[in-house]
């Protein structure tokens, strides 16, 4: 993916994000791209990330690659939208359906796309899956 992450994008003071800030050392550094119209973020958790079943990965991380990959397809779309370079958006609801356990060690994808651009708020519907 030659073109440059949605979130190495960000703004130095909007950088710091425990999933997708390029300048917080602790954190997963995910990186989203687009893929045609839907954008796309590849990332393997490690195992300490597993949940209450061993070999499953914890509901919470998925939720956060969901938050991370949403918000980072929002301000891309917006930006390419309005030819403007991309800003920080945050995330005003999440919801999250759990269809099957996601497994440890394999990688993961989310995939995105823009539903809706109305002003300020853009509107991301996203998968992820393993395998």
């Amino acid at each position: 993916m030659g073109a440059q992450a949605f979130q190495d994008q960000y703004p130095d003071d909007y950088a710091h994000c425990f999933g997708c800030g390029r300048l917080n050392p602790l954190g997963l550094h995910l990186k989203s791209y687009w893929d045609g119209e839907e954008s796309v973020c590849r990332h393997t958790p490690d195992q300490k990330y597993t949940g209450g079943f061993p070999g499953f990965l914890y509901g919470g991380m998925i939720a956060s690659l969901l938050d991370c990959h949403g918000a980072g397809t929002a301000a891309a779309a917006k930006s390419r939208e309005d030819g403007k370079p991309i800003s920080r958006f945050v995330t005003a609801s999440l919801h999250v359906d759990y269809l099957k356990p996601t497994p440890l060690g394999v990688p993961l994808e989310v995939r995105a796309w823009v539903k809706e651009i109305k002003g300020r708020k853009v509107v991301v519907a996203e998968t992820l899956s393993a395998n």
